[in-house]
């Protein structure tokens, strides 16, 4: 059934987990494209936004825990001058895109994410500080609470107080209190300069000369807040059933976090849902790059897929979605 969908030409990983057992896991093309090293069911794909769900589960623990609240102010948490942002932006709004904090990219404006750093270099950004020059003089967007509009800064910023609050970089503590404890071994935010082993590089097709090209100008060299890890297809079944199970936070606040915390109901904290049946996912986009897993809670069923060439995973979710609805 699975295998009719997918592209001749797909580089990456598709996988449906069905009441725990594997019902289908493939991997296709090449981690590395020149010495056709193939992708492999252990490999270690590049997820880019969909790593703003970590960031909300880590924040969830800090509530949890009793050293942050919903309701906390940014200017409460953050050491450093917020110019024209507003410091009553809370916690909550970060996380559900309401704040109205300026987006350093606003995908509603820009179309490639690689054109951020035509005048500043993107080896300069390996921590979610070094994102500051990029939205600190900019003015707020809108009044904060006012609506919901998707933005990349939010969660740099709740990086940002993950680190001050903890005293440690938001990915050692996200490795410490929700990676490990779920077993996540194959997660991390890792410099693309030096990539650990059984990592995917991630390309980009020129029109121009009909080649691929690296995208490690592209983005960030390390990932942040908003985004930029990379995972494992088994790990990214262990953080949904994680979660599910209480097994980092309790299960209350994960029912918070895959509820509607938004007036258009399409969006909880991290993670987004489904129109039609609420079912949440988390997804991601840069050059290259192409990710999104659902959990459909009822069927207890986990589709996870990510392309190294950021081919059309949505598109590719959905009809297996379908066909297997209709089993």
């Amino acid at each position: 059934m699975v295998d009719e969908f997918i592209p001749g030409n797909f580089s990456g990983i598709v996988s449906l987990l069905y009441e725990g057992k594997p019902l289908y896991k493939k991997a296709f093309g090449f981690a590395d494209m020149p010495n056709r090293t193939p992708n492999e069911l252990n490999t270690k794909f590049a997820t880019a936004s969909a790593g703003k769900a970590f960031v909300a589960a880590g924040i969830m623990k800090l509530v949890q825990d009793g050293k942050l609240s919903l309701e906390t102010c940014i200017g409460e948490v953050l050491d450093f001058d917020l110019r024209e942002i507003d410091s009553s932006i809370t916690v909550r709004q970060l996380l559900n895109h309401t704040s109205g904090i300026p987006d350093y990219f606003d995908e509603a404006v820009m179309d490639d994410y690689a054109d951020l750093f035509k005048d500043y270099p993107n080896y300069r950004i390996r921590s979610s500080r070094d994102l500051l020059p990029l939205f600190i003089d900019k003015p707020m967007m809108y009044p904060n609470g006012e609506k919901f509009k998707y933005n990349n800064t939010g969660y740099v910023v709740l990086g940002l107080i993950i680190e001050n609050i903890t005293g440690e970089p938001f990915d050692a503590y996200l490795d410490s209190e929700i990676f490990r404890p779920l077993k996540m071994t194959g997660t991390g935010y890792f410099e693309l300069d030096r990539l650990p082993a059984k990592c995917a590089n991630s390309y980009v097709f020129d029109e121009r000369t009909k080649q691929y090209y690296s995208n490690i100008y592209s983005v960030d060299v390390k990932g942040s807040g908003a985004g930029g890890a990379f995972t494992t297809v088994s790990d990214i079944e262990g953080f949904w059933h994680g979660l599910a199970d209480g097994k980092v936070i309790l299960q209350g606040a994960f029912a918070s976090m895959i509820s509607p915390q938004t007036q258009n109901g399409e969006y909880g904290f991290g993670f987004w849902l489904n129109k039609e049946s609420r079912f949440p996912y988390f997804q991601g986009s840069d050059p290259g790059v192409s990710f999104i897993s659902s959990f459909d809670a009822e069927r207890d069923l986990i589709i996870t897929i990510a392309s190294n060439l950021g081919q059309n995973v949505w598109r590719l979710h959905k009809d297996i979605r379908c066909a297997f609805q209709e089993q």
